[in-house]
């Protein structure tokens, strides 16, 4: 579980800084230091995240303890958005408190800062944790498999949503369209114009998926903006004293 999580992780995370360059070349100019580190923490990240996850795969498989079934037909048709939902939730209310919490001075000195140590972040730092902080996040989902019906499918779905957005909400750029992320749907799911806000400015914008603790909290400071080209122009100059070296 902890290979797979990893492959997942340098899959993910690959795809979108490749994509980066891509749309953006030249944004990720003068942080190959940083991202190396990121790469390290997450891989670190990825063992802890293993360890409880294949606890929930031999108890499902071994011994049936978990509520995770297959067969469709065993609970409504509608309990499978419901239940993704739930889960969805369910993640961002731990995820915020927690988050919160670790922006108290101690444990963001002891744990939290390891994750704000990337300035700006790119799509490399999205399990950038320091264990303390990654041991919070990788019990929660096996925690929830104990406690909430799911169908195989339906959870495999939350795994895939957690992991493109904690992936897409750190590399720099947005790559919702304005429709969304200006419109309704953009006033309660976060999206990286929305946690790039917070990693500039910290004491706000601590959800996951959607907006809801935030704003019922007055934590929530709307969307932060990209600075593209400073990023640009740094790319720029690093070129230039390349060729005059």
């Amino acid at each position: 579980m902890t290979a797979i999580v990893g492959v997942r992780y340098l899959v993910t995370s690959g795809g979108f800084a490749w994509l980066t360059r891509l749309r953006h070349p030249g944004l990720y100019a003068g942080q190959d230091g940083q991202m190396k580190k990121e790469i390290g923490w997450s891989l670190a990240s990825a063992a802890i995240y293993g360890v409880p996850a294949g606890v929930v795969a031999w108890g499902w498989q071994q011994h049936g303890w978990t509520r995770i079934y297959t067969d469709v037909a065993a609970w409504p048709l509608w309990w499978l958005p419901v239940s993704v939902f739930l889960y969805l939730f369910a993640h961002d209310t731990w995820f915020y408190w927690t988050h919160r919490w670790m922006h108290r001075p101690r444990p963001f000195r002891i744990a939290h800062a390891v994750h704000h140590a990337s300035r700006p972040p790119t799509a490399w730092a999205a399990m950038s944790f320091h264990p303390v902080e990654a041991l919070t996040g990788a019990v929660v989902i096996p925690t929830l498999v104990f406690l909430i019906p799911i169908h195989a499918a339906a959870l495999g779905l939350v795994l895939a949503i957690m992991t493109v957005m904690g992936v897409t909400n750190h590399m720099g750029w947005e790559l919702f369209p304005r429709w969304i992320v200006d419109g309704r749907a953009g006033r309660w799911l976060i999206t990286a114009s929305h946690h790039q806000r917070h990693h500039r400015e910290y004491r706000c914008n601590y959800g996951l998926y959607f907006r809801f603790w935030d704003r019922l909290c007055g934590t929530d400071r709307g969307l932060g903006t990209f600075d593209h080209g400073a990023a640009a122009g740094r790319g720029v100059a690093r070129s230039g004293a390349s060729g005059a070296a």
